[in-house]
């Protein structure tokens, strides 16, 4: 890397990095839908989302590099590693609730998966257009409008959790229990995750705007 652009802002750079992390939430979350829904070939699936999250997490690693290395960043530093850590926690929610379905050995999804995985995948789209609007904030509104209906759905995941849980305790096998409520419960702090990002890319946006 030359003088030039150590000095000057690489605001491509970031921004484009930003836009492949959230592309990569909105892939594993699309794959987490299909995985629940069609329950087959699950460990072959649960291969592919691993290396979906490799994929995430090499990103995230280039983030940090060049945070590290820029004198002059388009947002604030603490803003850009803020907001990549927070993609990154979706990433590794999604990858560990499917990796733990396998692990267990669930032998079939329900209903209440299927809600919150369609859940999550919403998110992550909001999530994502949220993310590539920040490259110049030229509709703070619309970001706004996104990161609010991040936090509708989370709203939503919350009620479906407790009624899934609810439902979960008519069983007396307290195996099943454990099981099902472990990866209920993930499968929503997905869903907190989006929240969180949305929660930061809506205070990007007030603040740039």
């Amino acid at each position: 890397m030359g003088i030039k652009e150590w000095v000057v802002p690489q605001d491509r750079i970031f921004f484009d990095l930003l836009d492949r992390q959230a592309e990569t939430v909105t892939q594993a979350a699309a794959l987490l839908v299909d995985i629940v829904e069609n329950y087959t070939d699950v460990k072959e699936k649960v291969r592919r989302m691993k290396d979906i999250e490799h994929a995430g997490d090499e990103i995230t690693h280039e983030i940090y590099e060049h945070l590290n290395r820029t004198f002059i960043t388009p947002l604030e530093p603490e803003e850009i590693s803020r907001l990549a850590s927070a993609l990154d926690d979706i990433l590794d929610y999604i990858d560990g609730t499917a990796q733990q379905m396998y692990m267990y050995s669930i032998p079939e999804t329900d209903e209440a998966m299927v809600e919150l995985a369609k859940l999550i995948q919403l998110s992550a789209v909001e999530v994502e257009g949220a993310v590539k609007g920040i490259r110049t904030i030229k509709d703070p509104k619309g970001i706004e409008e996104r990161c609010i209906e991040v936090n509708r759905l989370e709203n939503i995941a919350d009620g479906v959790l407790g009624r899934a849980i609810r439902d979960l305790f008519t069983t007396k096998d307290a195996i099943t229990i454990i099981k099902l409520k472990d990866v209920y419960e993930n499968l929503e702090v997905a869903t907190d995750k989006c929240e969180d990002a949305a929660n930061t890319l809506s205070d990007i946006a007030i603040r740039h705007s």
